[in-house]
């Protein structure tokens, strides 16, 4: 019998088959279910590579039916990008299991993993380990406050790639250098560069991307996979096919 391919080795296969690939993240206390319905599907009409589905503050009560909502409307892999251990849910395909490796909170170190890790198996969810590194932005992020974190200096990418660096030997699967949502100032692509050179492990970064050409950037610096999600919110008519397009032009 044929073993399913996993979530994660369809991320690898993308990667080497199409080169470096776009993820939308769409946030159910910011985008009702049937615009990000429409978002996923125009996301996989543009030759997005997968969906990311959380937020930082969850405040509503319509999160897993709106998630049933997204899935209904894709076939992309549909991945949980959770703040908690209470927004995990068998209705998904994966879940970045992220582990906060910038902070010095043991909560999100270690703490919300361990609370998670019952209930993922229970769900028998795809984990999909993941080191999460917060990177200054310009402001004060729903990340950085709710999870008590300083992120690190944005001017320091020998510290930032030594923490990326952690991650893979600790065995982690992805790398996530993450600038925040609503972001001033995007990943620095001396970070991303330096990141690229320590490590081997797919790298993915997010946070203050509003431009095709700071996308193009993040990919021309070492980046694998690049993460928009406000600016579909604040600019409903973006076209994500122009982000998809230039992250493969050299």
């Amino acid at each position: 019998m044929t073993q399913k391919k996993t979530v994660y080795q369809s991320l690898l296969d993308f990667r080497r088959e199409h080169g470096p690939g776009l993820i939308v993240l769409l946030d159910p206390d910011r985008t009702e279910a049937r615009e990000m319905a429409a978002l996923a599907k125009r996301a996989q009409d543009a030759g997005a590579a997968a969906i990311l589905y959380g937020t930082s503050f969850l405040t509503g009560n319509h999160y897993e039916e709106s998630l049933i909502t997204v899935k209904a409307a894709t076939t992309l892999p549909v991945i949980l990008f959770p703040s908690n251990s209470r927004q995990l849910t068998a209705n998904a395909d994966a879940v970045l299991l992220l582990s906060l490796v910038s902070s010095r909170n043991p909560q999100y170190l270690i703490g919300e993993q361990v609370v998670a890790a019952p209930v993922i198996k229970q769900l028998k969810l795809e984990a999909i380990s993941t080191g999460y590194l917060l990177i200054s932005s310009g402001r004060i992020t729903t990340a950085e406050f709710m999870s008590g974190s300083p992120p690190i200096p944005r001017d320091k990418p020998e510290l930032v790639a030594a923490h990326a660096l952690a991650s893979e030997q600790l065995g982690m699967k992805l790398v996530y250098l993450e600038a925040g949502s609503g972001a001033e100032l995007a990943v620095p692509t001396e970070v991303i560069a330096a990141t690229r050179k320590e490590i081997s492990l797919p790298l993915i970064v997010g946070g203050g991307i509003r431009t095709p050409e700071q996308a193009r950037a993040a990919v021309n610096a070492g980046a694998d996979f690049i993460v928009i999600g406000t600016l579909l919110e604040e600019q409903p008519g973006s076209e994500i096919k122009t982000f998809v397009k230039s992250l493969h032009l050299s």
